[in-house]
């Protein structure tokens, strides 16, 4: 299989990432360790897509996020990690388990290689997966600052060109809000390092530019005030639906306090 975009790690970080550039048309595919699947996800219009993934991300240990905006009461971990999962998936962004053991720069590319010797292929590659770097190429440099974490410049290149780090593995806070926003710069400076024209990814009322003579700008689009009260109306469903039930998954804990080998 061949894509655009990998991105190797489904937490925050990747599947913020993969937001970004699925819904710039690039083709995206995450591949994460421990997904699964779970409840069913629809489009705005009401359509079922199938089922989301969700994801092997340490945040689904959390017992409740405190500190990720938009969420003034915080919220179910696992339930947010569905969220942005969906969110992803929804932008057009594919899914696929697996844990990538090695990653190889070629003449055209990059080649992702799986522990069951799934084989991927990608124009590019996002490195989301907290401290593994076991399976990166060589020329990567790799920071000890405790645990493994890879050298980048300010907007998440490695010395590897085509390979970029986003969220914790490239350094940043452990906190949630920082690896999404990690993610999103990462994304965009991958879509601006790819050649694509500036990506605004902007929904704009009706006339914002073209009433202005303005052109549309690429990646933003104008809406009407039916179109923008259907879009609204669709959203709170969603959330109405996802927040309906209290979420269904276990609270996980430390893998040193189950039966569970311990994490390094």
């Amino acid at each position: 299989m061949r894509s655009d975009v990998l991105i190797v790690g489904g937490g925050v970080a990747g599947l913020s990432a993969a937001t970004f550039t699925a819904r710039a048309d690039f083709e995206t595919l995450v591949v994460d360790h421990e997904g699964r699947r779970t409840s069913e996800s629809r489009t705005q219009s009401g359509d079922s897509e199938g089922r989301r993934p969700s994801t092997g991300s340490i945040l689904r240990r959390n017992a409740h996020v405190e500190n990720y905006p938009g969420f003034p009461a915080g919220v179910n971990a696992r339930q947010l990690l569905d969220l942005i999962a969906e969110g992803a998936a929804r932008a057009g962004c594919e899914h696929r388990v697996g844990e990538v053991v090695r990653l190889d720069r070629v003449d055209d590319g990059f080649v992702a290689e799986t522990a069951d010797g799934d084989r991927y292929r990608a124009d590019r590659v996002v490195a989301a997966t907290k401290n593994a770097v076991d399976y990166l190429p060589d020329a990567v440099e790799i920071v000890d600052h405790g645990k493994p974490f890879v050298a980048v410049d300010d907007r998440g290149r490695t010395a590897v060109e085509g390979l970029y780090t986003a969220g914790r593995l490239a350094g940043k806070p452990h906190q949630a809000i920082v690896s999404a926003g990690h993610g999103a710069e990462v994304a965009v400076t991958l879509l601006e390092d790819a050649d694509a024209p500036f990506y605004h990814d902007w929904v704009a009322p009706a006339g914002y530019f073209t009433d202005r003579g303005r052109d549309l700008p690429p990646g933003c689009e104008e809406i009407d005030d039916a179109e923008r009260r259907r879009r609204e109306d669709a959203a709170r469903e969603v959330m109405r639906d996802r927040f309906a039930d209290p979420h269904p998954s276990a609270q996980p804990t430390h893998p040193s306090l189950t039966d569970a080998p311990p994490e390094e």
